[in-house]
Order: C-alpha cells, then sequence, then structure tokens
C-alpha cells in the first residue's frame, strides 16, 4: 500500500506505470476498470478514462466539475496504491498456458479482497466538536492488470501477474450526505489481514484447478515449476536487489521507490503471442533440469491425500503463534496468521476459519474504539495467579531492620534501600532509570542485609546481564533466572533468605510467576529491580509494570540520573525516563543533538562523527531500531575503518549463523522449515545431545529430517519445538580489529562462557579462521572456533542489544525506514547510552518525534479486561442517566416503579482490589 502526496505525482504515475498508450497496443496489460460503490453512486464505473483520472486526481467531481471532498490542497493525499502480486511461478505458468484460468481467478481474488476493503472504509467526523470515525462502506478505485515486469536493460519484460488498485482519497458519508476524505490509517494498519485473505482465495482456486500448492513464510509456490526456471524469470527482481544493496535500503518503502526510480520504458511492438514464444525459447535454451527433459506436469496431478489440517489447527496455531509473545493482540492479526496457516488445503474456508475463531470460547474479545483487541482465559488467569502470588506476601515478614541502619548514600538512592531493609512485605520493587545508580544502591543494600544474617542470590534474565554486567561490577556469583529455576540446589539457599532479580523489567509473566512461587515456597523475600520504561521481555507479559499498575506493589522511585555527565544532556535524559518525550526531544534539539541527515547519503554525517569519536579513544556506539538498518550503517562503517588503516587489510570470510527468530508455533510446522538451515538444540532428546547443531535435509508434509556431521539422520521433533532454535546459514567478513556481539550462549574453544550480547574485540584471525578475541570491560581473552557462527558485527546495534551498556558517546540512526520500530522505549533507550553526549541521525524531525511519543508498553490481559468491565460499566449508567431525565416515575406502572437493576460485575472485595479488575 504505497501513499501518493500530490496530483502531478499521481496523473505522472498513471501515464508513465498504469495506463500508458502502447500498453494497449502491444497487450501486454490489460485496459484499466473502475470499480466500488461510490464509481457507481457517481456513474463512474467502466473502463478507466484519462480525463476522469485525472480529475479525480486534482479532487474534482468529473460529473459537476466541483470539489469532490471538502479540502483540497496542495499536498492532500490523492489516495493509495495497493499492489496485488502473484507468486512467480503462477506468472510463468500463466504466461505459458493457452486460456485465461489463471488470469480470471486472480482477477476474482484481487476483486473480493478489494471488497473487503471496500467494507472497512471509514471517513473522520468532525462537527459539533465531534472527534469520531464513521464507516462508509464506499470507495472509488480504478484496477490495472498487468503481466509482465519492467524490463531489465537488455532483455524482454520476464513474465509478472500483478495488479494495482489505485484507490482515491473519496468516499460516501451518508449522515452527512457528502463526499469526504477516507480514513487509511485502519486500511493500512490491516495490511496484513487482507493480504492472507488474497492469498488465501487465490490459492484456493489454483487447488480446485488442479495445481499442487505450497505455503511459503510469505505466500505460497506452486508445485512442478523448475527452480532454474523461477530464477531465469527473476530478472528485474535480482536488479532492484543488487542495486538496493549497492544503496544501503532494505526498508520496504524504500525499495518500492528504488523500483520506480530504475523503471526501464515498457517495451513496443511486443504481443504477447511474441513474448511467449520468446519465454519458451530462454527455456529450453536453458537446457534440461535435473529430473531430465525439463517436462513437468503441474497441472491435474494424481488426487492428492487428503490434508490432516483442520479448522481447530489452524485457530489453535494462530493463538498460540499470537499469545506467545504478547497477551493482548488484535483479532485481525491472530485471523491473518489462521488463513495463512490454512493455505493448501482448499477445503478450510475463510468463512469457517472466520466462525471457528470468532466462537473459540477460550478467546476474550474487547472492542476498543476501531479494532477488535484480543486475549485469552488462560493469560488472564495467568495473570491473575502472579498478582495473587505478589499481593499475598504483603505485610507477612518481619522487617531486617526495625530502623534503617546509617547509609553512605542520600536522596532517592537512600530512600530506596530503607524500603527494601524496613519493608514487611515478601515483594519490593526499585525502578532505576538508566544511569540512575542502581547497581551503586544494590550494593550498599547487600552489605546491610548481610550485616542481619541474611544471603542474597543475585540473578538476572539474561546471560550478559548476570555472568556479564553484574559479574564484572562484583556480583561474582550472579546467576542467570533460568539456572535458578531449574536448579535445586541454588533453590535451597533460598530458605527464608533474600532474592534480588536485577533488570527484572526484561520478565515475562510465566518466569515472574514462578519466581514468586519459589519466594513463597521457601519464605524468601523478592527484590525486583529494573526500568519499566526500557524494553521489556520477548516472551509474553510486561510483568513488573503489571505487578506495580495492577497488583498494586509498592515502587520505590531512583530517577536522578548520574551516568550522564554533561548537565543539558543529563536532563533529557531525565525527561525520557518520566515519559515527557516532547520536552525529551526538544531539549535534545536545543543542544543539536538532532541532526537531519541527506536521505540520498544517510549516513555519511554519522559515520564521519564515529569516526572522529573513536579516533580520539572514547568508546562510541551506532543504535537503530532495526537490524537492517544497522546492517547498512555496519557496511559503511567498516569501508572507512579499512581505509584509514584501522581494521586489517585481509577479509576472512567466516560462516554465520542468523537466528530466524520463529516462535514454538512455527518451529512446529514444517512447511516454515526449509532445506539448508541450520538447527541447534537447548536440550538433550533421544539421540541428539544439547548444543549439538544438525542440517535439514528435507522438509515435507511426510516430516523434516536432519543430520549431523557424522552423516546420522534423524527426524526432527517438531513437537519439541521449544528445545531448539532455527538458523539461516551465511557468511561474515572480519579482520583485525573488527569489533564482534556474540548472538547466542555458548563456549570458546577452552570452555570458557560467553554469553548473548557479550562484546568483544579482534585481536588476531588465524588461517584457518580461528579467532582471537578479548572482552572489552574484563579484558578477558577468547579463542572462537571459525566454525562458531554466532557471532555478528557490533558497530551499529538495535536498542534491544543496546540496553545494559554505557559508552562515552552513542550515536543513534533514525531515518523515516524505521519509525514504524520508533516508540519511547526504544527512544529512551537509545539516548540514554552515552556518558558524555548522544547524536541522532534523521531526515524527517518531525515525524521521529510523533514515533517517539508513542508508548512501547504492551497491554496486559488484567487492563484490558478492567477497560472492558469500565466501557460496560459506563453504558450502564448511561441507561440509568436516560430513563432518570426522561421518565416520569410516577407515570410508570406498578411493576417498573423499582430503579432499574442492570447485570453488572461483581464488586465483591472491591476494598481490597483497587489495583486489579475483576477477573
Amino acid at each position: 500500500m504505497i501513499q501518493s502526496h500530490s496530483a502531478s505525482g499521481a496523473k505522472s504515475y498513471f501515464s508513465q506505470a498504469l495506463a500508458k498508450a502502447d500498453y494497449y497496443l502491444n497487450d501486454q496489460e490489460l485496459q484499466g476498470v473502475m470499480h466500488g460503490k461510490l464509481a457507481e453512486r457517481l456513474g463512474l464505473t467502466g473502463p478507466v478514462n484519462k480525463d476522469v483520472f485525472f480529475d479525480l486526481c486534482d479532487n474534482v467531481n468529473p460529473a459537476t466539475g466541483k470539489s469532490m471532498t471538502p479540502r483540497t490542497n496542495e499536498h492532500r493525499t490523492v489516495g493509495y496504491d495497493i499492489n496485488f502480486h502473484c507468486p512467480k511461478e503462477l506468472s510463468i505458468l500463466h504466461a505459458l498456458s493457452n486460456d485465461l484460468h489463471i488470469l480470471e481467478a486472480f482477477q476474482k481474488s484481487v476483486s473480493e479482497t478489494m471488497q473487503d476493503i471496500e467494507r472497512d472504509a471509514k471517513t473522520r467526523v468532525r462537527k459539533d466538536k465531534s472527534v469520531a470515525e464513521r464507516d462508509t462502506g464506499e470507495l472509488l478505485y480504478s484496477t490495472f492488470i498487468h503481466q509482465t515486469a519492467r524490463p531489465v536493460a537488455g532483455h524482454l519484460p520476464d513474465p509478472h501477474l500483478h495488479a494495482h488498485c489505485f484507490v482515491f482519497n473519496a468516499t460516501w458519508d451518508a449522515e452527512e450526505q457528502q463526499i469526504k476524505a477516507v480514513q487509511f490509517r485502519d486500511i493500512n494498519r490491516d495490511m496484513p489481514y487482507y493480504q492472507a485473505r488474497f492469498h488465501k482465495r487465490l490459492s484456493d482456486n489454483l487447488i480446485e484447478q488442479g495445481y499442487q500448492i505450497r505455503r511459503t513464510d510469505k505466500a505460497f509456490s506452486v508445485d512442478g515449476v523448475p527452480q532454474r526456471v523461477v530464477d531465469l524469470f527473476s530478472k528485474r527482481t535480482n536488479e532492484i536487489g543488487r542495486i538496493a544493496k549497492e544503496k544501503g535500503i532494505t526498508d520496504i518503502d524504500e525499495l518500492g521507490a528504488l523500483g520506480a526510480r530504475t523503471r526501464s520504458k515498457k517495451q513496443v511492438g511486443h504481443t504477447m503471442a511474441e513474448l511467449k514464444a520468446e519465454w519458451r525459447k530462454q527455456i529450453q535454451e536453458f537446457g534440461p533440469d535435473d529430473e531430465g527433459d525439463g517436462k513437468r506436469i503441474v497441472r491435474f496431478a494424481p488426487v492428492r491425500n487428503p490434508s490432516d489440517l483442520t479448522l481447530d489447527r489452524c485457530v489453535d496455531h494462530a493463538l498460540d503463534h499470537g499469545f506467545e509473545r504478547a497477551s493482548v493482540v488484535q483479532d485481525r492479526r491472530l485471523l491473518a496468521s489462521a488463513y495463512r496457516h490454512s493455505v493448501g488445503t482448499s477445503s478450510l474456508t475463510l468463512d469457517a476459519i472466520t466462525d471457528k475463531f470468532t466462537n473459540d470460547e477460550r478467546l476474550i474479545h474487547v472492542k476498543e474504539h476501531d479494532r477488535v483487541l484480543c486475549t485469552t482465559k488462560q493469560v488472564l488467569a495467568e495473570e491473575a495467579r502472579m498478582v495473587s502470588l505478589a499481593r499475598a506476601g504483603q505485610g507477612k515478614l518481619k522487617p531486617l531492620y526495625q530502623k534503617a541502619p546509617d547509609l553512605t548514600l542520600d536522596g532517592q538512592q537512600a530512600d530506596a534501600v530503607k524500603h527494601v531493609l524496613t519493608t514487611t512485605h515478601r515483594v519490593s520493587i526499585i525502578r532505576g532509570a538508566a544511569g540512575s545508580g542502581k547497581t551503586t544502591l544494590m550494593r550498599e543494600a547487600l552489605d546491610h542485609m548481610k550485616q542481619a544474617g541474611k544471603t542474597v542470590t543475585v540473578v538476572a534474565p539474561t546471560s550478559e546481564a548476570s555472568r556479564g554486567v553484574l559479574r564484572d561490577e562484583g556480583f561474582a556469583e550472579a546467576e542467570t533466572v533460568a539456572k535458578l529455576l531449574s536448579d535445586k540446589s541454588m533453590q535451597d539457599q533460598l530458605d527464608n533468605q533474600i532474592l534480588w532479580v536485577d533488570e527484572a523489567g526484561l520478565l515475562g509473566t510465566q518466569d515472574m510467576t514462578a519466581l514468586l512461587a519459589l519466594a513463597q515456597e521457601k519464605n524468601a523475600r523478592l527484590i525486583l529491580g529494573g526500568d519499566t520504561k526500557q524494553h521489556a521481555s520477548v516472551v509474553r507479559g510486561d510483568a513488573l509494570r503489571i505487578l506495580n499498575t495492577v497488583g498494586g506493589i509498592q515502587t520505590a522511585e531512583v530517577s536522578k540520573i548520574y551516568r550522564q555527565r554533561n548537565a543539558d544532556y543529563r536532563t533529557a535524559v531525565e525527561y525520557l525516563a518520566n515519559g515527557a518525550i516532547k520536552q525529551g526531544f526538544e531539549k535534545l534539539d536545543s543542544i543539536n543533538a538532532i541532526q537531519t541527515s541527506d536521505p540520498l547519503k544517510p549516513h555519511d554525517t554519522l559515520v564521519k562523527d564515529y569516526m572522529a569519536t573513536i579516533k580520539k579513544g572514547k568508546s562510541a556506539l551506532v543504535v537503530s531500531p532495526t537490524h537492517q538498518n544497522s546492517d547498512a550503517v555496519t557496511e559503511v562503517i567498516r569501508e572507512k575503518m579499512k581505509a584509514t588503516g584501522m581494521l586489517g587489510k585481509k577479509d576472512y570470510l567466516l560462516p554465520r549463523l542468523t537466528s530466524l527468530n520463529l516462535t514454538e508455533a512455527e518451529k512446529a510446522d514444517w512447511r516454515n522449515l526449509k532445506t539448508g538451515q541450520l538447527i541447534q538444540f537447548n536440550q538433550n532428546l533421544p539421540g541428539i545431545k544439547r548444543g549439538s547443531r544438525w542440517i535439514i535435509e528435507n522438509s515435507s508434509d511426510k516430516g523434516v529430517f536432519i543430520q549431523n556431521e557424522e552423516k546420522q539422520i534423524l527426524p526432527l521433533p517438531t513437537l519439541k519445538s521449544r528445545d531448539f532454535d532455527v538458523y539461516n546459514r551465511s557468511d561474515i567478513n572480519l579482520a583485525k580489529g573488527d569489533t564482534i556481539r556474540i548472538t547466542r550462549n555458548g563456549f570458546d574453544q577452552e570452555k570458557n562462557r560467553l554469553n548473548n550480547g557479550q562484546l568483544l574485540d579482534v585481536l588476531s584471525i588465524s588461517k584457518n579462521g580461528e579467532l582471537h578475541v578479548r572482552n572489552r570491560t574484563s579484558k578477558a581473552d577468547y579463542k572462537l572456533d571459525s566454525q562458531y557462527g554466532h557471532l555478528t558485527h557490533a558497530y551499529c546495534i538495535t536498542s534491544h542489544a543496546a540496553q545494559g551498556k554505557t559508552v562515552d558517546e552513542v550515536f543513534i540512526t533514525q531515518p523515516a525506514s524505521t519509525f514504524p520500530a520508533t516508540d519511547a522505549k526504544q527512544f529512551y533507550v537509545s539516548v540514554s547510552r552515552g556518558r558524555d553526549r548522544a547524536r541522532i541521525y534523521t531526515d524527517d524531525k518531525e515525524q521521529l518525534l510523533d514515533h517517539a511519543a508513542r508508548l512501547g508498553d504492551r497491554p496486559s490481559a488484567s487492563e484490558l479486561v478492567k477497560r472492558k468491565n469500565q466501557t460496560v460499566d459506563m453504558a450502564q449508567q448511561r441507561i440509568r442517566d436516560d430513563l432518570s431525565r426522561t421518565t416520569d416515575r410516577a407515570s410508570r406502572p406498578k411493576e417498573s416503579t423499582k430503579p432499574f437493576k442492570a447485570p453488572v460485575p461483581s464488586t465483591k472485595k472491591a476494598k481490597d482490589r483497587d489495583h486489579e479488575p475483576e477477573l
């Protein structure tokens, strides 16, 4: 879905890309057609007329010559170009077929999906001080079907069946009886939902026509078309990919713009018949494939075995996938996942899946404004148990000190220490902003706890936070939460003692519940230190925030910041830490920390500044919201470092393993696992050792088979998907002087532990690829085998990877392409990494502020249900108010003299549950 910002741009796009005259001469494209209920209302349905299209671009009603919508300005949104693309195999089959059955199936799927979008059309309501939206269900759009890709220089165009549906910014408001602008935000947000419905419709149609369909990670493919033929007819895609790599472009919108900028002219004078003959010739000249003469039957294949996929399994997959990493998910994201899972089984229809999902008794649906949010009864019960465990220990213990001892600290730090030393609660929270000296107050608190005769066990959610940062800070026996929860001997040490969890904001609901239950079982105190304004856990549940906001667990706040040595910089970070994003942004701008970058050379100034900093001997780090942007910046930095002799002249090409970050549900589905991918196991399984690596030899509906270095072949136990991770294999260039980051816990050749997130400097590389590296903080040396693989460059990392790290100067690359991944948490974490300075580079300062101001908190199931109950209560109160205002009690029938009593949620024990909804 690509926005058109100006009338002139839309007209140019029409003339050069959508409906150029020579398209009709050579029949490579079909004439555009105007569709939509608004088109019917205006009498505009039928073939697209250039004059009509241009009038609509100018916001002119072609029938009256007057403005369509109330507002017309130079920079108005003219409309959106919604693209529909076929899998390459299908485009090839259509191009070589002798009839139009594929084209008809494609057009039907496009039409039905555009009707879905039209039904969701809305407009804004701004009359009488109202700020609302109204359903309209009418759109006006032109559909253009194209059968070829843009040609690459020196070649005829490749087959590529696709459609452009240009939706004009106009809809009919029946309430106000006028044409108004469309509210496109929700349609844009729900594009994954519409895409899944399009793919499902098209694949089902093809199955009914006799094709064998295989679902892929992004769409689907058609069996029987050799990969070599697909590659042969991917010239345009390969060209864009090559140019994008050269320019460091990764964002999907930028790739679309690149495609437009590099578009060649359509070739005139070639009919489809001539092109088909040329395509067949190219295939024949390419030679036979590995299976013989290259002839394959791709349609009317033998009768397929009935699929064992069911409606229940599709919905189960959607829920397992969606709720692994979130407690609340929009209904359409879950539906899109269920639709995608069903691709390849035409007996499971869209309507049947939707009905099954809607009526699933496990789900709780809550309508909020323009969307429906979902949680499950299981997730809600899980949160309720966690909160209940935390509350159960309130006021149940004797304080360690009746009166707080003398402290070396003062202010908020002293107050936090006094809180944990004198509290009668089993569970305490210390919320410390980034750089507020949480480690300092932790040391003093532990000293006094030990003087009180207590043993303190220190843990953190990640290896780098526990075995890395905490141990470097002097907590020599710090361990991971996972180690504690699996080690009986560690747990036994907690009897009547103290458990301190650092970086507790990274805990999910399940781990937090396990820690609370353990503390209760061992009669131990549980102290949770963390920052709810920073990134939360990857898995479901922002547990620390829920305990505070829902559970009402008292929090000691430490907001005074010490990390930043510059007063203005420190003030900006304090604003961000307290959620005052606009004030923090303006403060950063006032000290010239925010710089406007050149969109054509987005990284030049940043790299120049970064190089100047490290040449001064200062520590520096570049932070980006996305991995793609990080990779692009890293490439430029390494080029500069090589040119200045800061890196060794010789690059060594070493293996790199990149995690696919699949959910357990995705790993359990063979269709997401591809031949050649690497599997590494986290647990011992029959015939498989923990840590061992296997390569996927084959993946099909008959199972996934893996092979190890000893050529042993076993079926992958997909039902144990929690016990393994999936990686893509690639290469990484490394040279002496490079800085790398470890991406998975492991061991070096001498069995020294390596922690995920650890930063290491490359001291040397042997001829066989062995790495000699050094930890920047501890100065410990390691030797990595050339096949270690779990590493990447560490010049530019995401804010998630940067959390917990401190450098002299931080550089933040935040172009518009990264804004979808930008929010208040990401911005705060990124900016707060530096001691002396932060510099932010963006090509759109105004939009950056808008995105940075968005809250990054994930809603909890408890909060969602509480808002639902509040909405119900408000609605019921409105009914009571309306009755009291409009009905004369004296005139009511006798049986109606009692006040209206609606069924309201129970308020029993409400006084004890001020911070928790009825669960």
